[in-house]
């Protein structure tokens, strides 16, 4: 069998790098940044006022603890005036946050520690030199890298593209994914069941986990488990498809559609040293599409997806963090297993108390348990037994 390791660089290899595009910033979310990212303006671009209040010279209020200072107010500065007056000495200018410290005042004044005056004003306080005043360049400087290249762009991440006058950001295109639904026993969920049937789930939890990935998704459904079938359905759906996902299909038994349709025509398929999941395949589509194919029952699949298609799909689509965070965390329960698989069981993680609780046993039907799982127990292939308190890794899907 090979191993967990060995799997994942093979599907990962199946994918290369997307193209880049230039949006506009407003369409990056979510997207990977293709090239570092340089301010061609300071942060602040200018010396501007941190709170509503009055521009002053600090020297000007000397004593003015135990004598408060009158001083005229000549000027009114909002944030945008681009024609700032100069402040002279003896004199305040009311000024609003953000907006352009005037030439010649060193200090911002609080209006709260002010009567407020607008033709003059009287401050009971004094100040010291560069108080409430945000300096130019404080937060960036021109020329300084804002971004790094495979950085995923959230909403911090287009603000401060942004603020720094980008119009456009290049990113790379996410990789378009076909999942494939098929099995003759699956019905629409809300319709009658007839005996031997059940509702079809893989296909929507798939397509779901493609999109939460950063991926496109377009889900086909409801493919019976007939070759011919099988190939009529994924012929109009190729063009532009980068990865063909499925499930089901891939194991030893017979109508094993996927398995029947793909074996010799590009694709390997055969068994990984993981629990649940062991049955996988992967390859291309004749010689065009990559293809993933993942078991059909509802854990080994979507585990399968974590373990190797999440991280392929990041990759190719520029993201610098392609895996899940990786916490140490102690285990609650105590965990036997056989050797020789690497078992990825679902559990609770806290935090707080860097504990790990099993949610479930370790059946790959028993989707509700991963329903309410936050996490993954990545336990190593020699391991056969864990006590409580055994620190163990947690994969964070949550």
């Amino acid at each position: 069998m090979a191993t967990v390791a060995e799997h994942r660089d093979r599907v990962a290899g199946l994918l290369a790098a997307t193209p880049v595009d230039r949006l506009p910033v407003a369409d990056c979310l979510g997207r990977a940044l293709a090239a570092d990212l340089t301010a061609p303006v300071a942060l602040p671009p200018f010396d501007n006022a941190a709170m509503d209040g009055y521009a002053v010279r600090a020297a000007d209020l000397a004593g003015a603890d135990a004598e408060p200072a009158l001083l005229p107010v000549a000027a009114d500065i909002p944030a945008g005036r681009v024609d700032v007056p100069e402040l002279r000495p003896g004199e305040a200018h009311r000024i609003m946050t953000g907006a352009q410290v005037p030439p010649g005042a060193d200090s911002v004044v609080p209006v709260e520690r002010t009567d407020a005056g607008t033709g003059q004003v009287r401050i009971g306080a004094e100040v010291r030199t560069g108080a409430h005043i945000r300096r130019s360049g404080e937060d960036v400087t021109t020329g300084s890298t804002v971004l790094t290249a495979g950085t995923s762009l959230s909403a911090a991440q287009l603000g401060v593209a942004a603020a720094v006058g980008t119009a456009r950001l290049p990113v790379h295109r996410p990789v378009r994914v076909l999942v494939l639904s098929t099995g003759s026993e699956l019905v629409e969920p809300g319709e009658p069941l007839q005996p031997g049937q059940i509702y079809e789930s893989n296909g929507l939890m798939l397509a779901a986990a493609v999109r939460e990935a950063g991926a496109e998704a377009t889900l086909l459904r409801f493919v019976p488990d007939d070759v011919p079938a099988f190939h009529a359905a994924l012929q109009p759906q190729l063009a532009g498809t980068d990865l063909i996902l499925t499930s089901g299909g891939v194991s030893a038994g017979a109508y094993e559609v996927v398995k029947d349709a793909l074996t010799g025509d590009g694709m390997e398929f055969g068994k990984v040293a993981m629990q649940p999941g062991m049955p996988q395949g992967a390859g291309r589509y004749r010689g065009g599409p990559a293809v993933v194919a993942l078991p059909g029952n509802p854990v080994s699949s979507l585990v399968s997806f974590e373990v190797f298609v999440r991280p392929a799909l990041r990759s190719a689509a520029g993201h610098a963090r392609a895996h899940r965070p990786v916490r140490r965390a102690l285990l609650t329960d105590e965990i036997s297993k056989p050797a020789g698989k690497r078992q990825f069981r679902r559990g609770l993680f806290d935090p707080v108390a860097g504990t790990v609780a099993l949610q479930g046993g370790p059946g790959s039907h028993l989707l509700s348990a991963l329903a309410g799982a936050n996490c993954l127990l990545d336990i190593p292939e020699e391991t056969t037994e864990l006590p409580p308190d055994s620190p163990v890794d947690v994969l964070l899907l949550d």
